[in-house]
């Protein structure tokens, strides 16, 4: 199982190339994809996106929250900071859930390699 960040989804959805969109168009086929709530959040955020691209990632099933993860990802800001590296709060409640679920997070994005640094976050493509 993998999830996917918002960098992640919208290149795969504007049809961009990479190595990520091709991982995520495979594990999408076979059905081995998990979506963040933080990242269907922020997709669903896009004013412009059409409906049945929204209906269709609300079918992707998604990492459940459990028990005290509000907490861990507030722990798990701090370390970044603390490190003086950048920590936005999407990206850390992103990064817990996928601790959390134990998968990779496919992303273009490299402020998520302070979270791997930190916490031990799977990066798919290794940013």
């Amino acid at each position: 199982m993998i999830a996917a960040d918002t960098s992640t989804w919208v290149a795969f959805l504007e049809g961009s190339g990479g190595e990520d969109t091709l991982l995520l168009d495979r594990a999408l086929e076979g059905g081995q994809v998990l979506m963040v709530p933080a990242v269907l959040t922020e997709l669903l955020s896009d004013p412009k996106l059409p409906s049945g691209v929204a209906e269709t990632l609300s079918e992707v099933p998604l990492i459940e929250i459990g028990s005290g993860y509000w907490q861990r990802a507030g722990v798990l800001r701090a370390k970044v900071l603390a490190k003086r590296r950048k920590a936005r709060l999407g990206d850390a409640l992103i990064a817990q859930s996928c601790i959390d679920r134990g998968v990779s997070l496919l992303t273009r994005d490299r402020d998520f390699r302070a979270f791997a640094e930190a916490a031990g976050l799977d990066l798919g493509l290794g940013y």
